[in-house]
């Protein structure tokens, strides 16, 4: 099937209001385009408790948020998440809605990780922020209700990748990983599978110039290929803990993680791939609109649960949150600054021509960007 009626109106929506491409942000802007998108797509359920700290990392203080999910026995499982953004954008508040939804639909303690970003920070410095927090927490899992045997790591998009990367690390060095959640993960940077080219053309939510954008900014000349960068071209995947891969069908890093998944079972281990038909890269987090992402997220609990030798906790959930109303309202009104911003110009403009404005061959020239170009396998 094609691309789902939703994300379709999605989309659309997008292009009405004129919402920002990533080739034309710098990183500051487009991590605060992220935040609004994320506060008007998710629905931040109510959790039993949210704590901030800072641990110690390998650059300075390490941000954490530890959520304890509604129901559950103490001692519970722990979830370490790695926020996407292709290593650039996202933080804690854009994954705040789904580690709530991980946190509830598991019976887990998630434990989400504001890691380092680039192009300020550059690799290694998310993955080495990433291991150092698994290891805080499974040295203090204790400390908040949950069992460091009971382990998992998982992310979204680039978080999916640093999930991977840090199982791949803890293999050798600790500490023992249970279950790893990746979803929709960017395992290979070199962008070489089929998907890239089939789901990145211009509109797209995830087109060419933005995997152009978030390469330029995190790899800065780096090889892509490079297996410290790239779990996908790591020369040994046995002896890792099972995985629940989550895929988008219409997403240029589909196959990323179905490929992925392949060379985990072949290595001998257990990979399940749920492929979600028509949703595009990002569904995961934007419960508020796609019910496939609720349908992704009560998965995702019920993997989490049975490898935890759990059962999944059922019932609804209320939400928004309490603590979230406010910072839906301020994000909101992010959003209507962002769309003003955009459209008075389009209006302006259509004014000046209907009265005979600039018609000059600069003015009318529309903005170019640099040819995309890709890895040939």
């Amino acid at each position: 099937m094609g691309l789902d009626p939703r994300a379709r109106a999605f989309l659309a929506w997008l292009d009405l209001i004129g919402w920002p491409r990533l080739a034309e942000r710098s990183p500051g802007q487009a991590r605060r385009d992220v935040r609004t998108l994320a506060a008007a797509t998710s629905r931040m359920e109510s959790v039993a408790k949210v704590a901030d700290r800072t641990v110690p990392g390998p650059g300075g203080p390490l941000p954490l948020r530890i959520y304890t999910p509604r129901h559950g026995r103490r001692p519970r499982p722990v979830l370490v998440w790695f926020h996407g953004g292709g290593f650039v954008v996202g933080d804690l508040f854009s994954a705040d809605a789904t580690c709530r939804a991980l946190a509830n639909r598991s019976g887990a303690v998630v434990v989400s990780v504001g890691y380092r970003l680039a192009p300020e920070h550059p690799p290694p410095a998310a993955i080495d922020d990433c291991l150092a927090a698994t290891r805080w927490v499974a040295a203090h899992a204790g400390d908040f209700g949950s069992d460091p045997a009971r382990l998992a790591v998982g992310g979204d998009s680039a978080g999916g990748a640093l999930a991977a990367l840090v199982t791949l690390a803890a293999r050798e060095a600790g500490p023992p990983i249970a279950f790893q959640l990746l979803v929709y993960p960017a395992t290979d940077l070199a962008l070489t599978h089929p998907s890239v080219a089939e789901f990145s053309a211009p509109g797209s939510f995830l087109d060419h110039t933005a995997l152009a954008w978030f390469a330029r900014h995190y790899l800065g000349g780096r090889d892509p290929a490079d297996p410290a960068l790239s779990p996908f071209y790591a020369a040994d995947l046995t002896g890792l803990p099972p995985a629940l891969v989550i895929t988008a069908e219409c997403d240029p890093v589909r196959d990323d993680g179905e490929a992925y998944a392949a060379r985990l079972r072949a290595a001998g281990g257990q990979a399940e791939v749920a492929r979600y038909r028509g949703q595009l890269h990002g569904f995961f987090a934007m419960d508020l609109l796609f019910p496939a992402a609720r349908r992704a997220q009560r998965r995702a609990g019920e993997a989490l649960a049975a490898a935890f030798g759990e059962t999944a906790p059922g019932g609804s959930i209320p939400w928004p949150a309490p603590e979230a109303i406010l910072r839906i309202g301020r994000a909101l009104v992010e959003v209507a600054g962002t769309v003003a911003g955009r459209l008075l110009p389009r209006l302006a403009g259509a004014a000046s021509a209907v009265g005979g404005g600039d018609t000059n061959d600069e003015a009318q020239t529309p903005m170019t960007t640099r040819p995309w170009t890709r890895r040939v396998p």
